[in-house]
């Protein structure tokens, strides 16, 4: 009779353990969120090893326990999921914080983990529409994980379990809330459409997902000089186009540019999900020990791909469509935490904000700028436009506003229809400074389609073939082609690095002032040399495509690189030539030299 009353002592402290973990991980997981700043690199990082450490605790503890939670304390299913659930989160957010793409892949393990063992099958069983929200949010999570994966197989799946699941729910509970459910659906689904805007496809016409993310194959040659002594460290990538595509806060050039800045992401190379891993060979589950697989940023023991204090991309903020304070304050918590010799990258995707002033003597602020927190129905219930209105707008970024930061060195890019009013930033403190600019004007046929579908310009600095095929006109491609295409545009980039690198040697033996030292100083980097390069390919396709017709339909850089010797080179266009024979569209480009 003792020993009974012992085990049940045993099996209420357990009980109680296991209440006091889940209590305590859920005041701080609420706290990364509610208490918090998201700027920053050293404020958040004992606080979110806290919160791993104690998500660890109560992921082993369950499963050590799980029989006796199961029949003390009537443990489900559903509650097991959602604790796998908050552990994704973690990770994604983690991802977030430090840009570093490996914890996506540990993200994914978990919500696979979720949907392979239907953790939450009997949530519309429990008749508690809370459940089911929690149910729907995890799908729409899942999704954006998946995307920037690029595992659009499985995105289609989830969407259209999603589609389901959102019946089910409106169905069962007829809830206030269906027509938002209903919009994150439509969002989705107008962002897969959007995303794939050319086609290439396996033998069998399957489309084939390719990755635009930097790998060593993708990375740009370039011969070193001792002038190239900055490596991009921070990056701000700003989306605040009303139009545009977008789903859970990522517009769709957000989507591409932050791919773009990032490396190819590593497989893990131990499973977490492994049924090796678990202790219940019933229920295998992700290992706490892989709870965080590379430490705590901060911490001793933080190590990344084996090597301490070393990062494979640079740290960056996503905002979309900040108030003007907001985006200020992640500006200037990127200048602070420059290192020595670190570069800080602006991109921003915005609607024009035109100014009516019409002698203006302060080009940082009489020229207009960019809308940056204007949203859908605040002109007329439809799209942004600042055309007519009397500035200066409060939630407009002047060229003006940048000044301060130029203290630093600093990359910008502008993608918006008012871009080309950042050309006259001053450079006060003779700080290394480039500014990309898109075009600020599309031929008629491109107009709609771009609004809605991602920048032009964009697309160029993310997949310069992409871009290509869709100016002119070619939806898919086989890909044998795509791959012997692919090559056209690696000779092109290898040609543009060497003719960047023969305009400073030129400069240095001549003494002639070919290139701005700022490319020069930039060029070391591999994504900035990337950046600059793929500018190139854009600026001398649209300056021989038919269709792209004006100055304004062409993007512009501040300092100006060299026309005769680079951006008009003959061997640049040669290649281009043939490119364009080899998709078969040269009745798209200007006369010039037969290709081979």
């Amino acid at each position: 009779m003792v020993k009974m009353e012992s085990t049940e002592e045993q099996d209420r402290k357990l009980v109680l353990e296991f209440c006091h973990l889940l209590e305590k991980s859920k005041q701080l997981f609420n706290g990364l969120s509610r208490d918090l700043p998201q700027y920053g690199h050293r404020q958040w990082q004992a606080y979110f090893g806290r919160t791993f450490d104690v998500y660890t605790k109560l992921w082993k503890f369950q499963q050590q326990h799980r029989m006796v939670l199961d029949s003390k304390y009537g443990l489900k299913r559903w509650q097991i999921g959602e604790i796998a659930s908050k552990i994704g989160q973690l990770y994604y957010h983690y991802y977030l914080r430090t840009s570093e793409t490996n914890y996506l892949n540990e993200a994914y393990q978990f919500y696979a983990a979720i949907r392979g063992r239907a953790y939450y099958s009997r949530a519309a069983k429990e008749d508690r529409p809370d459940l089911m929200v929690k149910k729907l949010r995890y799908y729409a999570r899942f999704i954006v994980v998946c995307l920037l994966l690029k595992k659009m197989k499985l995105v289609r799946e989830l969407v259209t379990e999603l589609e389901k699941q959102i019946q089910e729910y409106t169905n069962t509970y007829e809830p206030e809330d269906h027509l938002e459910w209903s919009l994150v659906l439509e969002e989705i689904k107008g962002f897969i459409k959007a995303e794939a805007a050319v086609a290439v496809l396996h033998a069998d016409s399957n489309p084939i997902i390719l990755s635009h993310r930097l790998s060593p194959l993708t990375t740009p040659p370039c011969e070193r000089s001792p002038h190239m002594t900055l490596s991009l460290q921070e990056i701000l990538i700003v989306g605040s186009a009303c139009e545009q595509a977008k789903f859970s806060e990522l517009t769709m050039d957000m989507f591409r540019m932050l791919q773009t800045l990032e490396r190819e992401p590593t497989e893990s190379a131990t499973n977490p999900l492994s049924m090796s891993h678990g202790l219940h060979g019933h229920d295998a589950s992700p290992a706490a020990s892989r709870i965080p697989p590379y430490g705590v940023p901060g911490s001793k023991g933080y190590m990344e791909n084996g090597r301490r204090d070393c990062r494979d991309n640079p740290h960056k903020y996503l905002l979309y469509k900040p108030s003007i304070s907001q985006l200020l304050v992640f500006l200037a918590s990127g200048f602070k935490e420059l290192p020595l010799g670190g570069a800080l990258l602006l991109y921003m995707s915005a609607d024009g904000c035109f100014s009516t002033t019409k002698h203006p003597e302060d080009y940082g602020y009489e020229l207009g700028g960019l809308g940056t927190s204007v949203k859908r129905d605040s002109v007329d219930g439809g799209g942004l436009s600042c055309r007519g209105k009397s500035y200066k707008e409060n939630h407009c970024l002047y060229p003006g506003d940048l000044y301060p930061f130029t203290r630093r060195p600093m990359f910008i890019i502008i993608d918006s229809d008012n871009s080309f009013v950042f050309q006259h930033i001053p450079r006060y403190f003779g700080q290394p400074l480039v500014i990309l600019m898109s075009p600020q004007d599309v031929p008629p046929a491109f107009q709609a389609d771009v609004q809605h579908h991602g920048s032009l310009f964009t697309l160029f600095l993310h997949s310069p073939l992409t871009a290509l095929c869709y100016i002119c006109n070619v939806g898919d491609v086989p890909i044998h082609h795509w791959e012997r295409c692919q090559t056209y545009v690696d000779r092109f980039i290898t040609e543009a690095s060497r003719l960047v690198t023969r305009c400073r040697i030129d400069e240095i033996e001549q003494g002639i002032g070919f290139i701005d030292s700022s490319y020069v100083q930039f060029f070391g980097d591999d994504f900035l040399r990337t950046l600059i390069l793929r500018f190139v390919f854009c600026d001398v396709v649209l300056r021989l495509h038919r269709g792209f017709r004006g100055r304004h339909m062409r993007p512009r850089c501040e300092p100006q690189l060299p026309a005769n010797e680079l951006l008009e080179h003959p061997s640049l266009s040669h290649i281009i030539f043939q490119l364009a024979s080899a998709l078969d569209v040269r009745n798209h480009f200007s006369e010039g030299p037969e290709c081979d």
